[in-house]
Formats: C-alpha cells, sequence, structure tokens
C-alpha cells in the first residue's frame, strides 16, 4: 500500500466525515424550524399565548407562580399548599415543622 494509496483514504474518509456532519446540521434545522402552534412569527416576534384559563397558584417559599394542575399540593391544617418544585415544599414542611416544635 503506497503513500498516495493512505491520503486518499484518509482523504475519502474526512470527506465523507464532513458530509455526515452537514447533513446532521441540515436535519436538526430542519426539525427545529417546523412551524409550530404558537411559534415564532414575522419578525421573530413570538405569538401572544391564548389565555387558557389555567388558574395559578403562588409557591409560599420562593413566590414563583405555577399553573394549579402542574403544582406539588400539601394540605396544611384545612388549606390546600401548592409548590413549584419538591425542594420548596421539604423547605416547608421543615420549617412549618421547626414553629410547631417551638411553641
Amino acid at each position: 500500500m503506497g503513500l498516495m494509496e493512505i491520503l486518499g483514504r484518509i482523504l475519502r474518509f474526512l470527506f465523507w466525515l464532513l458530509v455526515l456532519s452537514w447533513s446532521i446540521s441540515l436535519l436538526k434545522r430542519l426539525f427545529s424550524a417546523q412551524p409550530r402552534e404558537n411559534g415564532p412569527t414575522e419578525g421573530n416576534q413570538p405569538m401572544p399565548e391564548e389565555p387558557t384559563g389555567r388558574k395559578l397558584v403562588r409557591d409560599p417559599v420562593c413566590g414563583m407562580h405555577v399553573a394549579q394542575e402542574l403544582a406539588i399540593s400539601v394540605a396544611a391544617g384545612n388549606e390546600l399548599v401548592h409548590f413549584c418544585s419538591l425542594e420548596c415544599r421539604d423547605r416547608y414542611l421543615r420549617e412549618t415543622e421547626k414553629l410547631r416544635a417551638t411553641g
């Protein structure tokens, strides 16, 4: 096997590697550019979302608002308290346990 044959194989490999990377890049662009229901409009401005009628609840720990159906809920006394994450729920429960223990 001569030097020219080895160089030819290396160049063919690099060529097909380049073709493969361009193909992957093109596929990513095609799939990310598919029109979505609330996708960007002219001037790359997102369309305003339609009001969904979802009720938002406020996390008492961090103050974040979250849709009630997505919130993590805990019964605290006779009321239902909603949280954005398990971390906020656990922090709230730890703090309320400390308050109950001290007084």
